[in-house]
């Protein structure tokens, strides 16, 4: 008998609490959720439902308060600090909706800075961060400042920051909250690009319908909790619609 396919991500019974001065807030309760490899996924709901903390609870910047967090074979809600960030660094690219980009430093080295953390020589971090920004479709914005960019220029420069080390999942919070119509379509198409051709699993919390329609699966939580799992959502900006688009200039 052949042995089951697992997920990439098991949420399993996962409660998270908060203690404000001697109330106990929870924000998530007893919720379970699993992801298969190469799915797109996106987390919806009110403010204050738990979406981020689900995500963060699954990129390993959290913890549960009780339950477990699973990525492949690694449970992450039990490995120690030193372990999770090595784990990170490794497993996981991050999407922010205000970038992080450090303003000092070129598109080139913002993009380079996570693989500093690894035993890449020069040379190939090099090949890295030039196949990265050519991703994005950026390699003419190498040695520019983030304060020389577009908003859409700036998270494609994030973008191409997170596939660098060649993650297996790419985890993004509100990533076209702060741009304009035009960039978040955009940033949508390399989404689905990266989800299509590049076979990221991608998780993303958004509040954009337009966002969320780019996903294959919808979760809906309110209130700590899994109201709505909805599978084949439409793909409404789908690839072939980049070839609308101009470079991203």
């Amino acid at each position: 008998m052949e042995n089951a396919i697992q997920p990439l991500i098991q949420v399993q019974s996962v409660v998270k609490q908060y203690t404000r001065d001697t109330q106990v807030l929870t924000v998530l309760d007893g919720l379970s959720l699993s992801i298969d490899a190469g799915d797109f996924v996106a987390l919806m709901g009110p403010s204050g439902s738990g979406k981020t903390t689900l995500l963060n609870l699954i990129a390993g910047i959290d913890r549960p308060t009780s339950g477990r967090v699973l990525v492949g074979p690694d449970e992450v809600s039990a490995m120690s600090e030193g372990a999770l960030a090595k784990w990170r660094s490794r497993n996981i690219g991050f999407i922010f909706q205000l970038y992080n980009l450090v303003p000092v430093l070129t598109a080139y080295e913002n993009v380079e800075l996570p693989l500093l953390l690894t035993n890449l020589s020069k040379a190939a971090r090099r090949k890295q961060v030039e196949l990265a920004l050519s991703v994005v479709n950026l390699t003419d914005r190498t040695d520019h400042y983030p304060r020389q960019l577009s908003g859409g220029q700036e998270q494609r420069v994030a973008i191409a920051r997170a596939i660098a080390t060649d993650p297996k999942l790419l985890v993004a919070d509100e990533p076209t909250g702060d741009l304009d119509a035009r960039s978040g379509e955009e940033i949508l198409i390399l989404l689905e690009r990266l989800n299509d051709e590049f076979k990221k699993t991608i998780l993303i919390v958004t509040h954009d319908p337009k966002a969320a329609a780019c996903a294959h699966r919808l979760v809906h939580l309110d209130k700590g909790v899994l109201k709505e799992d909805v599978r084949g959502a439409g793909k409404t900006v789908g690839i072939a619609a980049a070839a609308t688009v101009s470079a991203g200039k």
